[in-house]
């Protein structure tokens, strides 16, 4: 920090600045800093003459950012956020609550985590959850949060990773799906638009029954593939990180008794620009623990696919 230091003719100039770009005007900054309009104005062309550049152009009484001023900005503007999200959370652990961050899918919040979302809560009462969703594919560095799920190659590098389970998927439906079944009719293949090539036609029997030309739904959130097989609407591939909930109730079944199963894994990764929280941790625990006893049950329900030895 000591070339920060060197850099700025006082911490004051970074406030005064977020002020003005905010406002866009150095009379509206006065007035929020409770300073006069000729100090602020003073303030930010001492930071200008210290950087060599011009922060903004003055033009009929407003304040425009000039587009090295849009690069600082920017930047003090995360800086800031990041300050003030580490004193919000200094005052919430002084109050006896923490916030934990996820950096999860859209599909496992809504129909993993959701449905035990309570259960959760119980278990930790003095953590305010936050959550990072990703709608498509679980990918992008961990960074800024708690905590988040990610797929990995198994030939990749180490990544520090804690095994959630192995990637593993299995053609589910709704009950009525199945029981509406009409053999001259044709599956309705609801599926994921970031998934490679037509996975259902690794599957020329489904246990529908149904042999007609097979429809398509394309969707690009996994949370819409799933609900939409929820409501009946067709047979989805089931990734077990997101459908085990749905197929441990029944509101789900196999629609198939082959499972697929890929070279990847799912892991909880820790973040890469600061260190694992104790919290954290055990959020994290929990989940998996949570999630291997319900592929155990499901397991016992569902001998023949073998979801044990294919998970993990």
């Amino acid at each position: 920090m000591p070339e920060l230091r060197r850099m700025l003719p006082s911490s004051n100039a970074l406030f005064v600045f977020d002020a003005a770009a905010r406002n866009g005007s150095f009379t509206a900054a006065a007035a929020e800093l409770n300073v006069t309009q000729p100090a602020v104005s003073r303030m930010l062309g001492q930071f200008e003459e210290h950087l060599g550049v011009r922060l903004f152009d003055r033009k009929a009484g407003r304040a425009v950012l000039t587009e090295e001023g849009e690069l600082l900005y920017r930047r003090v503007l995360d800086g800031f956020r990041s300050i003030e999200t580490g004193l919000i959370e200094i005052e919430r652990r002084r109050k006896g609550t923490e916030t934990v961050t996820l950096s999860v899918s859209s599909a496992f919040t809504t129909h993993w985590l959701m449905p035990r979302i309570d259960k959760l809560q119980r278990r930790f009462p003095s953590v305010d959850l936050r959550f990072q969703l990703i709608s498509g594919a679980l990918r992008g560095a961990v960074e800024n949060v708690d905590l988040g799920m990610r797929f990995r190659d198994r030939d990749e590098p180490h990544s520090d990773g804690t095994l959630v389970m192995k990637e593993v998927m299995l053609p589910v439906c709704s009950p009525g799906y199945m029981s509406e079944a009409e053999p001259a009719q044709g599956n309705t293949i609801i599926r994921l638009v970031d998934t490679p090539g037509d996975w259902a036609a690794d599957y020329p029997h489904f246990l529908t029954k149904r042999r007609g030309p097979a429809k398509m739904l394309s969707f690009t959130d996994y949370a819409v593939v799933v609900q939409a097989a929820l409501l009946g609407q067709g047979i989805a591939l089931g990734w077990l990180t997101v459908t085990s909930h749905w197929l441990l109730t029944g509101a789900l079944v196999p629609a198939s008794n082959t499972l697929a199963t890929t070279s990847r894994i799912c892991e909880f990764l820790p973040p890469r620009n600061r260190p694992m929280r104790p919290v954290a941790a055990e959020i994290r625990d929990w989940i998996i623990e949570q999630m291997r006893t319900e592929i155990a049950k499901i397991d016992r329900e569902h001998p023949r696919l073998g979801l044990m030895a294919a998970c993990y």
